[in-house]
């Protein structure tokens, strides 16, 4: 009688649960949900938020010195023309001034669109015919920040960089930059 019930029950019926596939099988998909949200709870907590801004009411009230120096800019007639060759590693410009005003020293601030930390701040200085040229290191793929200032940060010019797609920029006073 015991080999009769024995054929008739499954193989493997009197084996403890955790010894069959399913349970484990049922128990995956759960615990991968876990793992990952594990795993984006550190990356969340781990990086800092570079794009939030801790004294907005200081950085609104900044807003109106940045306009005056972009309406300085207008009345100036400033504009300015920036070539990256990569294969030189040389950031060149040309900086386009009213006759009579010269520039000293000019301030290239390129900023990442989205780490801060690979932000480059340079400071050249244009000759009399407002050529400049710089070493740069290789620039990475990426929507860059343009600010350009002059010596006495009196104005600026701002715009943006799609580099490599863009070769070069051209940035005028109250002009979006074209496209090249």
């Amino acid at each position: 009688m015991s080999n009769a019930m024995s054929l008739n029950t499954p193989q493997g019926a009197n084996l403890p649960w955790y010894r069959h596939r399913w349970p484990w099988l049922l128990m995956l998909g759960p615990s991968i949900v876990i793992m990952g949200g594990l795993y984006l709870g550190y990356l969340a907590f781990s990086q800092p938020d570079a794009l939030v801004v801790g004294d907005y009411y200081k950085k609104g009230k900044a807003i109106n010195q940045d306009l005056r120096r972009d309406q300085a800019a207008t009345a100036l007639g400033v504009a300015v023309g920036l070539r990256y060759d990569a294969a030189r590693g040389v950031l060149t410009g040309k900086l386009e001034l009213p006759a009579g005003h010269q520039e000293r020293s000019v301030q290239i601030h390129l900023a990442h669109a989205t780490q801060p930390a690979k932000d480059v701040v340079l400071t050249v200085a244009p000759d009399a015919d407002g050529v400049f040229g710089t070493p740069l290191a290789l620039l990475e793929r990426s929507r860059w920040q343009v600010l350009v200032e002059g010596e006495k940060r009196d104005w600026r010019l701002e715009g943006v960089w799609q580099w490599p797609a863009q070769h070069e920029i051209d940035i005028r006073a109250d002009a979006p930059a074209p496209a090249k």
